[in-house]
């Protein structure tokens, strides 16, 4: 970088749930990916964390939304105000002006033509000079330390709010690769209708998080099995407040038919890969990447159905952003990865 160059490059996960900036190596933003609009002037009111917090608790003045949903954009004017208040958030070494910004950011594998340009539109909005253009698979490869240059192998699950992306690849590109939109939200909306329908208790997109967080399995048998998770809501029927202790077990059996959809993407994917690939899969193992790779007992279970190792990556949920910040500090290593 030149003496007089002060463009400041950030790398960015634009996630359906979260949205991690890295810059200069570190990660200086993590924050829901939740804004908070008045509904009367479009003013942004909160962004992030803050946006979190009013989230189904706001009066009709306010429109909190979640501008990305299966990992693409859904709301332009909503992602361009949430991105420019993220970038707000960040320190950045010389505050007399806002430097040109050079930015990678990630999309699905599966997004299309228009979902791309809205997201590099959104990003140019709220401040991009350059933009650049990484799919969310071979970030996450590169955020992991795989060496995806490399004549050899390798998969990647990447499980998301919005989208489960998994990729086969080799020699700087994707060999084969399967994008299903069954991710972290899915599991979230099937608690919230399993409590409706099975305790006949109607509970919101937070507590059900919550309960993904504290009890979410997808094994009925674990080895370190959390505690029952008390869930506080209203009976459906006559509105009188309810306490229900929740099982580890009920909701990996309330999971299982997600859980099954995505074993069937992975088995797809292995499907489309040529044999020597596949041999190299076997023999490293399949790394799973984004926050679903938290969910207790996934590893076991995927590898017990497919009978190839599973791996959860380090810092699952920083992989996609990490790799973004790799690839956009040796941007011309990794020029041909990028759109």
């Amino acid at each position: 970088m030149g003496l007089f160059s002060f463009t400041q490059e950030l790398a960015i996960d634009l996630g359906t749930a979260n949205t991690i900036i890295v810059c200069d190596g570190k990660i200086v933003v993590d924050a829901p990916s939740v804004v908070a609009l008045d509904s009367r002037t479009d003013k942004v009111l909160a962004v992030g964390e803050e946006a979190r917090r009013w989230y189904e608790r706001a009066h009709e003045n306010i429109r909190i939304t979640r501008p990305l949903r299966d990992g693409v954009i859904a709301d332009f004017y909503a992602a361009e105000q949430m991105i420019r208040g993220m970038i707000k958030m960040i320190h950045f070494k010389n505050r007399w002006f806002s430097p040109p910004l050079r930015i990678v950011i990630s999309i699905p594998s599966g997004a299309t033509e228009v979902e791309l340009r809205a997201v590099r539109d959104s990003s140019e909005h709220a401040g991009g000079r350059d933009v650049f253009i990484l799919k969310e698979p071979m970030a996450a490869a590169i955020g992991i330390g795989i060496d995806v240059e490399a004549p050899e192998g390798n998969m990647i699950v990447d499980i998301g709010g919005g989208t489960t992306e998994i990729a086969v690849i080799s020699l700087g590109g994707i060999v084969a690769d399967q994008s299903i939109r069954i991710a972290g939200d899915d599991l979230t909306a099937d608690i919230m209708e399993y409590m409706r329908r099975q305790h006949n208790m109607k509970i919101g997109e937070t507590t059900a998080e919550r309960v993904k967080i504290n009890v979410g399995s997808a094994l009925t048998a674990l080895d370190n099995p959390p505690e029952d998770f008390v869930v506080r809501g209203p009976n459906q029927m006559t509105a009188l407040p309810m306490e229900v202790p929740i099982s580890y077990q009920e909701i990996a059996h309330c999971l299982d038919k997600s859980i099954s959809k995505m074993e069937a993407a992975i088995l797809s994917a292995l499907e489309k890969t040529p044999p020597e690939l596949y041999a190299d899969i076997v023999r490293n193992g399949i790394y799973l990447t984004g926050g679903g790779a938290l969910m207790r007992g996934l590893d076991k279970r995927f590898s017990d159905k497919i009978n190839i190792p599973f791996h959860v990556a380090d810092d699952p949920l920083h992989a996609v952003a990490k790799g973004n910040g790799i690839a956009l500090k040796n941007i011309h290593r990794f020029k041909f990865l990028i759109r």
